[in-house]
């Protein structure tokens, strides 16, 4: 078996299958392949709660700010 040196480590991207290209030169041959790190490119359950409390407190702000213009203008229609 083909001891692999350290410095030979190599980071790659998966496909939406989780499916790695290793590359040609391991045509028909017996790869063993170790997962060191796995990182996500998409945020984890507290980030996304948090984003959707900022974009709820947001669009709460939003709607008081139109309430209030809105009542303007129709107070405006009627004098």
């Amino acid at each position: 078996m083909t001891k692999v040196d350290p410095h030979d480590l190599r980071t790659n991207e998966t496909d939406d299958r989780g499916r790695i290209y290793l590359g040609t030169e391991y045509a028909n041959k017996r790869v063993t392949v170790a997962v060191v790190e796995v990182e996500s490119d998409r945020p984890d359950e507290d980030e996304l709660a948090a984003a959707y409390r900022k974009a709820s407190e947001s669009a709460d702000h939003l709607a008081e700010e139109w309430k209030g213009a809105s009542e303007e203008a129709w107070n405006g229609l009627d004098e």
